[in-house]
């Protein structure tokens, strides 16, 4: 399967089985090269294991729309409630999230059965038509479910990068592919002369509920980098003391920087005078043409002031990206395309915004658990735009907002500069 159509939402009862069964197949085709080992894996209390990514994905759909909504549904297990739970307060109780990988029962033939499970019991109730919802709503959900299961897709494959990381062996997820040839050239800038601008999702297809409503902004005129920062440059900048500099970082990101010893980006190391990263694909000389990936918020607001720069707020590169055309499929089929791809604003790291994830003017979460999506998280968190190369296509849209705080690094996480004009 493969994320190529510009619709991120379907049109009709059959294309949305499609999209639904087309998701979960996609979910299911990122953990086929994993063993029943690696399906168990949690690295940090932040990450969780693929088997628990292939449930709570699939607790979604059961907790949401099956249980409430389909006259008769039997669940597979009660208890996975508890188990699969991941922060909806008003759903019930939670295991532990930081000891999900100790869940070695249910065995990965019994989730994948409780998936079939699901999925079965979703598409009966949507052929015979027995869900008691209106379809609108029910459509609404799916949707949402899918769209859910999606940004899981990402975070599956950035968390066990991050556990394969602590494997002595450094083994390769996806087969290693030859690295391109590429001259990156000299940054440059485009320039945007601001003003009165209006910013989040117009209403015209999916969109969760913190990309709204649509509402102005003022910018005062700005350039923006026309590419996102490369490994190279990073490298100028740790050899150029960047990492040493206090007066570059701000108080917190110093006191960070000290206790965790951060002297380069994560996953990376010298050897023979040389850089080394880890990748999805093993162990990798570090790209100098590549844009620098795996940096916190502190690492990126230093790098920009040591540039003399600046990040973009999201209201900037929102501006900036609303025509701005997507190029490229970023996730498909389990591979992953390098970075580097030159797909300008889009999908090869996200990108650091000096902005605070707080709720747009007018911004009301919804009734019950699912409002505590995105409603519950709105604080100490930063914003960043553009997507990455493990960004499922069909999440790519200029209003998307994903948020991680500022220390936080095993995400796909990069940066784009900006500059006062």
């Amino acid at each position: 399967m493969t994320y190529v159509d510009e619709r991120n939402e379907p049109s009709s009862d059959t294309d949305l089985l499609d999209f639904f069964y087309d998701t979960r197949t996609q979910t299911e085709s990122l953990t086929a090269p994993l063993s029943d080992e690696d399906m168990g894996l949690q690295s940090m209390e932040d990450a969780s294991p693929p088997k628990w990514h292939l449930a709570h994905t699939t607790w979604f759909f059961e907790e949401f729309i099956l249980k409430p909504h389909l006259p008769g549904y039997r669940p597979r297990d009660e208890r996975f409630a508890i188990l699969f739970n991941s922060y909806y307060v008003q759903a019930g109780p939670r295991h532990t999230r930081s000891k999900r990988g100790l869940l070695s029962r249910p065995s990965v033939t019994e989730v994948t059965s409780y998936r079939a499970h699901v999925e079965d019991a979703l598409r009966e109730g949507m052929i015979y038509g027995k869900f008691a919802l209106d379809q609108t709503k029910l459509d609404a959900l799916i949707t949402l479910g899918c769209h859910h299961e999606m940004q899981h897709q990402e975070l599956l494959v950035t968390d066990l990068l991050h556990a394969l990381s602590h494997n002595p062996l450094l083994p390769a997820y996806t087969p290693s592919q030859p690295e391109a040839v590429r001259e990156v050239p000299d940054q440059s800038w485009t320039r945007h002369e601001g003003g009165l601008v209006e910013i989040g999702h117009d209403g015209n297809g999916f969109a969760y509920d913190c990309e709204g409503p649509r509402h102005k902004v003022w910018l005062e005129p700005y350039r923006l980098a026309d590419r996102p920062v490369t490994n190279g440059e990073w490298i100028a900048f740790m050899e150029d003391g960047g990492y040493d500099n206090q007066t570059l970082w701000l108080m917190e990101g110093w006191a960070v920087r000290e206790q965790n010893g951060w002297d380069s980006p994560l996953y990376w190391w010298q050897q023979d005078d040389q850089w080394w990263t880890f990748t999805l694909q093993g162990p990798r000389p570090v790209d100098l043409s590549a844009p620098v990936v795996h940096v916190s918020y502190y690492e990126a607001d230093a790098f920009a002031r040591w540039a003399g720069h600046r990040l973009p707020t999201e209201g900037e590169w929102e501006a900036a990206a609303q025509h701005t055309d997507i190029a490229g499929n970023f996730l498909e089929s389990g591979a992953f395309m390098p970075l580097g791809r030159d797909a300008g604003l889009w999908g090869d790291v996200w990108q650091w915004t000096s902005s605070a994830f707080s709720p747009y003017p007018g911004f009301r979460p919804p009734e019950g658990a699912i409002g505590e999506y995105n409603g519950k998280f709105m604080v100490n968190q930063m914003v960043l735009r553009g997507g990455s190369c493990a960004t499922p296509r069909l999440q790519m849209r200029s209003s998307y907002r994903t948020f991680f705080y500022p220390n936080q690094r095993w995400q796909m996480l990069g940066l784009r500069l900006a500059a006062d004009q």
